[in-house]
């Protein structure tokens, strides 16, 4: 990072921390109610990422990269989709754990297109989210959104795919 992008970093920090602390001096409502949301959001992720990146590292670490290329790799059946389906629906903490959990997909080998179609079934079906809409929308709306969307996401994901590689495509902050 440059120097003068920390300082806007700093800066942005500093300015959002006394936005909150005079929005609690002078009772400002908007002012405090961010802060409370941004305050129980941090100790959300202070629940939920540690564990879930103890287990990004065990799965660096017991997972070998040939099971990885097999299973997901470029040689890897329409299968590895399903396969990627079904992690990203376990997949705990949404997107702040998909993307270090398709990093390490990639390292070990996983095809771009089948990375794609994890992120984006992150964002489709997860378990939790799956059941708590259907509480509210109904199964049958449930089953319908997945079954029109997780087509779309797979189709998408193949032609990004494709794409990226076509131009040697690598993910460089990944590999380091």
């Amino acid at each position: 990072m440059k120097k003068g992008r920390i300082n806007i970093n700093i800066t942005a920090i500093f300015l959002y921390s006394a936005f909150i602390a005079f929005s609690f001096v002078i009772k400002f409502n908007p002012g405090k109610e961010i802060g409370y949301t941004f305050f129980t959001f941090v100790l959300f992720m202070i629940k939920i990422l540690p564990c879930a990146f103890i287990l990004i590292g065990l799965f660096e670490v017991w997972i070998k990269k040939e099971k990885v290329e097999k299973h997901l790799g470029k040689d890897a059946s329409m299968l590895s989709f399903l396969w990627v389906i079904l992690l990203a629906a376990t997949t705990v903490g949404g997107i702040y754990v998909a993307f270090p959990v398709a990093c390490s997909l990639y390292k070990k080998g996983a095809n771009l297109s089948v990375i794609f179609a994890y992120i984006g079934a992150v964002g489709l079906c997860r378990i939790p989210m799956t059941v708590f809409e259907a509480s509210f929308m109904g199964v049958k709306f449930s089953l319908i959104r997945l079954f029109v969307s997780l087509p779309l996401v797979i189709i998408s994901s193949i032609w990004l795919g494709r794409y990226l590689e076509k131009r040697n495509y690598t993910m460089m902050e990944c590999m380091k």
